[in-house]
């Protein structure tokens, strides 16, 4: 096997705007859905979990991971993976083995959940993949340039590396997975095999959800699986997770040592998160166009503390309240309706601050009405806006009579 066709088998490395236009995703949408029906503007909602805005985390994550996979295709074919296959041939037999290849270029993907690690990484891989099999003829040989599986939950080294097994055989087409277990394959024995697989099948393998392992007994048995199937293996793995996931690191300095990377927290409130509000802004699927402005922005960030999917969903949850109340136009109101009762498990991670300082020194402070759903009773807030409708009343006013309100200075 010849490394160099499998490298050419890699698309052209992109970068700048040509690489920032491949991993956007920014869908189609038209102001005439907003006279559409009910229950067609919910279902259209739908879309702004679809939209992509790229930053600066997923052109990174987009380089590392295709040097990763050129410095795994790299080592493929060379005599010393030809070496490293003997080696893990005496694994899967039971006799001494060593590894002897170490991995190409092992790292971590480290970021609190909701910032779209996950997203950025699945972009990436879509791009420098583009979905296809790495294939050689002469001799035959097939290769997944990047193969994702995710910590099991029970933090059972066994059944890491049986899910690595399994997700293999499902796009080379192959029987690794059953054949390890009729044979009834120790832990021991397995680290063989999935060695030999990913020395021959596997480009770059990124294990997802690795926090999962972090307080359980088995860590470190996990720990020095991982190490030995570096070692052993001769491909480049990803370990992605959140910030709890460094304890795991840190206890093991070998695995520290191989997975030193990229370290992510939630967005601050810039220039990016305030394009990436008005962007989400411009889908509006209720009956009347509402403008975001700076005071919008800000809420928007105290409410979601830079995480983006917290933001995607504060804007589609406050649209979907105000289609199915008849309210009908997206503001602060609906805002803060759907973080009390939408995001209430999150309110303990999440504190809005009682003031919020605008950067623009001119402008005039202007105060927020902050509903906050009163715990004495439950209402029906599809009833306060009929009744402020019939009665022609101000929302907000009805809204001050059943909930607990506090100003928000900005």
């Amino acid at each position: 096997m010849n490394n160099v066709d499998l490298i050419r088998q890699m698309p052209e490395m992109l970068s700048g705007q040509e690489l920032y236009e491949k991993l956007a995703d920014i869908p189609v949408y038209s102001e005439e859905i907003r006279g559409k029906s009910q229950t067609e503007r919910l279902i259209e909602l739908a879309m702004l979990y679809e939209i992509y805005l790229p930053s600066e985390m997923s052109i990174e994550i987009y380089s590392k991971l295709y040097l990763a996979l050129l410095r795994s295709l790299q080592k493929k074919g060379t005599n010393t993976a030809v070496q490293q296959s003997y080696q893990n041939h005496n694994a899967i037999m039971r006799r001494e083995n060593r590894g002897i290849i170490g991995g190409s270029d092992s790292f971590s993907i480290v970021g609190c959940s909701g910032i779209g690690k996950s997203s950025a990484i699945n972009r990436a891989i879509s791009i420098i993949t583009k979905n296809k099999m790495i294939e050689i003829q002469n001799p035959s040989v097939r290769i997944i340039p990047c193969l994702v599986v995710q910590c099991p939950f029970d933090e059972s080294v066994k059944s890491m590396l049986l899910e690595i097994l399994r997700k293999s055989d499902e796009l080379l087409e192959t029987n690794y997975y059953s054949s390890a277990l009729k044979a009834r394959a120790t832990t021991d024995v397995l680290i063989g095999i999935v060695s030999q697989v990913a020395l021959r099948h596997i480009g770059l393998l990124v294990i997802d959800e690795i926090q999962n392992c972090v307080t359980a007994k088995s860590g470190k048995n996990l720990v020095a699986m991982l190490t030995q199937l570096i070692n052993s293996s001769g491909i480049s793995i990803c370990l992605v997770g959140t910030p709890e996931t460094l304890s795991l690191f840190e206890s093991a300095f070998q695995l520290a040592r191989r997975s030193l990377g990229l370290q992510y927290n939630s967005l601050n409130n810039d220039e990016f998160f305030s394009g990436f509000c008005k962007l989400l802004f411009k889908y509006q699927y209720v009956q009347k166009k509402a403008e975001i402005t700076e005071q919008i922005v800000d809420w928007l960030y105290e409410h979601s503390g830079g995480v983006t999917s917290i933001v995607v969903s504060l804007i589609h949850d406050a649209q979907e309240i105000a289609i199915l109340t008849g309210y009908e136009i997206l503001d602060i109101s609906m805002l803060n309706l759907a973080y009390e009762k939408r995001m209430q498990l999150l309110h303990d991670y999440i504190r809005p601050a009682a003031t919020v300082k605008n950067t623009t020194t001119k402008s005039k402070k202007k105060s927020i009405e902050k509903a906050v759903v009163s715990s004495e009773e439950d209402y029906s807030i599809a009833d306060l806006v009929q009744k402020s409708k019939a009665e022609n009343l101000d929302i907000v006013e009805v809204f001050r009579e059943h909930f607990v309100v506090e100003e928000i200075v900005l």
